[in-house]
């Protein structure tokens, strides 16, 4: 099935549709003249539904705090919702009294509040490097999969839990993070090698660039296949739901690395949203508006490298974050990566979160794997704003 949505994506990221179209005709449009202020507003664009970008950052923004809130509360042992709120001000170093949120601190401290960040880093991180790619590719098809730093995570992962004897002489204290250590370096250099693959001759082939990932790509999932057959049930158990992705067993050690990296690159990238909508006319126009296209481009393949490859260390493979928030986001306020970059974050983290509760919830106290429930929950959601988008 994963290959079958690789494919599928790959060729989108090839053909085109015509949102692409859109988008180029809107960036026509916004740099008239070499200026950067838009011409013509990104709400004219045809297939958005005229959502204002401050409406919709108190929109996202409250969802995210009702996400963080209820993530707080609800689980196999749920929590009134003042009694979390109290306990979550108190953790923060709030003078609230304490009487009768012993239980409740503890819960918070030690297992949902480091999963609710984790879950924030995490949608946050994946949202941000897909609308990097599709803005790299010119194309809301992409994927941040594309250049193989998922697929470079899921081997180095692999190689980590089937054959985690080979590292047996490495220090006990670094047990804990073999497994991200493994999947994060994974995929930093599978992501390399598509990149230099990509290069020639000083220029960077966008077109060579997303042959070579989906042929690595194919590589390394062949590869991760092997080892799941040379897996015995208790390891095969490991990566199969490794490979799901899941936010449980979160904890602060894990979660600042993460932190670090997703901060960084939520900090560069939307410094870039005026170049990434340079991007959208073609490179050569973009270049004549003065952009560095090709540091530009090792920029977004390096931040989507980072970006990805700590979250995938961090919670495992949650697939679709990347490929229908940004999308989502569009289809609300128009290709305007000035709005597009920060409004991907509140979307994202905020997908994450639900698809989350629904995991703890569905068949509690048993737990689903999270990228089952982005699939189900982000999929019909986002058939129906295209659907309504192209009405």
């Amino acid at each position: 099935m994963q290959a079958i949505i690789k494919w599928w994506l790959a060729f989108g990221a090839i053909a085109g549709c015509r949102e692409y179209l859109d988008c180029h005709l809107y960036a026509r449009e916004t740099f008239k003249g070499g200026c950067y202020a838009p011409v013509r507003s990104p709400y004219d664009w045809p297939m958005t539904l005229l959502v204002k970008p401050r409406a919709l950052f108190i929109g996202l923004s409250l969802l995210c705090l009702l996400a963080i809130w209820l993530s707080l509360a609800l689980g196999p042992v749920s929590l009134p919702l003042f009694d979390t709120l109290r306990a979550a001000l108190r953790l923060i170093g709030l003078p609230i009294a304490s009487d009768g949120l012993e239980q409740a601190e503890l819960i918070l401290g030690q297992i949902r509040l480091p999963r609710t960040l984790l879950g924030l880093a995490v949608g946050g991180v994946l949202a941000l490097s897909g609308v990097a790619m599709q803005g790299l590719f010119r194309n809301p098809l992409a994927d941040p999969g594309l250049v193989g730093v998922s697929s470079g995570a899921a081997l180095g992962a692999a190689i980590a839990i089937v054959g985690g004897s080979v590292f047996g002489g490495l220090p006990e204290s670094f047990g804990p993070y073999l497994l991200s250590v493994c999947a994060f370096l994974g995929g930093l250099g599978v992501t390399a090698l598509v990149y230099r693959l990509g290069r020639r001759n000083g220029q960077t082939s966008v077109a060579t660039m997303l042959l070579a990932g989906i042929a690595l790509t194919a590589l390394a999932g062949s590869a991760v296949g092997l080892f799941t057959y040379l897996a015995d049930d208790a390891t095969l158990r490991t990566l199969t739901f490794w490979n799901l992705g899941s936010l449980n067993g979160a904890s602060y050690a894990r979660l600042w690395p993460l932190l670090l990296v997703s901060t960084g690159v939520a900090l560069w990238l939307p410094r870039r949203a005026k170049a990434l909508n340079a991007l959208l006319l073609g490179e050569s126009e973009a270049g004549h508006l003065g952009i560095d296209v090709e540091g530009l481009k090792r920029g977004l393949v390096f931040c989507t490298a980072l970006g990805v490859g700590a979250a995938v260390a961090a919670a495992g493979m949650i697939g679709f974050v990347g490929l229908v928030v940004p999308h989502l986001v569009r289809l609300l306020a128009g290709p305007d990566h000035r709005v597009l970059l920060p409004a991907s974050v509140l979307a994202g983290a905020s997908l994450l979160l639900f698809a989350d509760l629904v995991a703890r919830l569905a068949l509690a106290p048993a737990e689903l794997p999270i990228g089952i429930v982005t699939a189900f929950i982000g999929a019909p959601f986002f058939l129906y704003l295209l659907l309504r988008g192209r009405a």
